[in-house]
């Protein structure tokens, strides 16, 4: 196997601003090993508190054509979940630069199971058709039963998380990289000389260093914050995160009723990662991880921007919400033992909403 299809020895700092960590390693690469967490349940810390495992593939696709990844049309896979707020950054990105025409993507099964046979481990796994799922397909680049043999494919040493999303190298037959916030970078702005739409830029140089600070907070009180809510074991950690949670939801619904977006009145990368976070809160965050202090349809300008970034094209199409309820409430065990999918709240988010009253920044 090639050097550039190894995780790297020490990750890099990802775009979210949280602290990527470096494992134990062994001298020589070909008896690289990294020791994770091998599903979200299992990362949690002595003290109850949830800590998320940081990702391990950070290789870069690049305009450049003499990179060992280099921007071409139909080399790359992207594999996703629907049910997965970070593999949906992702498509959305695929969706409204129009580039879903140069990288194909395949949804998994929504609700986790067995991953091979003579293990107990679960996760994410393909159909045997396009017929047993809607909306989910057996995986057309490798013939794999799971995400797990994808990343034996990769690594034969990999002793990580079996995550989505999972950015595909056909070519080189590895994962180039499997977190979410450099894949959007590398969406944004590597394929612009094949994307529909080159011309928007959700992470324009102007704004760079606003949207990496929202980003940082985002991420730590919201986009993760919600997972330190329901994953907490002890009473502590979770009213921690609760209060975090609802002081950066405030801030956030006190910014957007002075402009349309997070970062002003135009669109950027911060608004996608808090939408996908926002899209699940209400039918699922509230009742399964105990976010229940508020809901975002009693916010009315987080509400409405939830609508507005919903009704952007494409957007409508990253949202399955049977997938997220369906995983949500059926994977996790020890949280949902019956696995009842509750009915509500169905919410319409096609509905007119008010952000028109902003006007945009080109």
């Amino acid at each position: 196997m090639s050097l550039p299809s190894l995780p790297r020895p020490c990750l890099s700092s990802p775009a979210h601003g949280h602290k990527q960590r470096c494992f134990a390693l062994s001298p020589s690469p070909s008896k690289l090993t990294i020791r994770m967490a091998r599903s979200s349940i299992d990362e949690v810390s002595e003290s109850g508190a949830f800590v998320r495992t940081p990702s391990a593939f950070h290789n870069f696709i690049s305009r450049d054509p003499s990179s060992p990844f280099p921007a071409e049309s139909g080399r790359y896979h992207l594999y996703v979940s629907f049910a997965c707020p970070w593999a949906c950054r992702c498509l959305a990105y695929l969706k409204i630069k129009g580039l879903d025409k140069i990288i194909d993507h395949t949804v998994v099964k929504s609700k986790w199971e067995r991953t091979k046979d003579g293990d107990t481990h679960i996760g994410w796994v393909f159909p045997a058709s396009n017929t047993e799922e809607p909306g989910a397909g057996p995986d057309p680049i490798n013939g794999a039963g799971s995400v797990r043999e994808l990343y034996e494919i990769a690594s034969t040493v990999y002793s990580g998380k079996y995550s989505v999303p999972v950015l595909w190298d056909k070519n080189l037959k590895t994962i180039v990289n499997n977190e979410s916030s450099e894949i959007i970078r590398m969406l944004n702005s590597e394929f612009n000389g094949l994307a529909e739409n080159a011309d928007l830029n959700l992470y324009p140089p102007h704004l760079q260093a606003q949207i990496d600070e929202a980003n940082r907070w985002i991420y730590d009180c919201i986009n993760n914050g919600v997972y330190k809510c329901g994953f907490a074991k002890q009473q502590e950690p979770y009213e921690e995160a609760v209060e975090k949670l609802y002081k950066a939801l405030d801030k956030c619904e006190q910014i957007l009723s002075k402009q349309r977006y997070i970062c002003g009145n135009i669109l950027t990368e911060t608004d996608i990662r808090l939408f996908v976070t926002l899209i699940r809160f209400d039918e699922v965050y509230a009742v399964l991880f105990k976010c229940n202090k508020k809901l975002i349809r009693e916010y009315p300008n987080l509400f409405n921007y939830t609508k507005d970034i919903f009704q952007i094209p494409g957007i409508s199409s990253t949202v399955n919400m049977d997938h997220i309820k369906l995983n949500y409430y059926g994977s996790h065990p020890s949280m949902d033992p019956l696995g009842v999918i509750p009915i509500g709240p169905n919410i319409d988010y096609f509905s007119s909403h008010d952000r028109g009253r902003f006007s945009l920044s080109k």
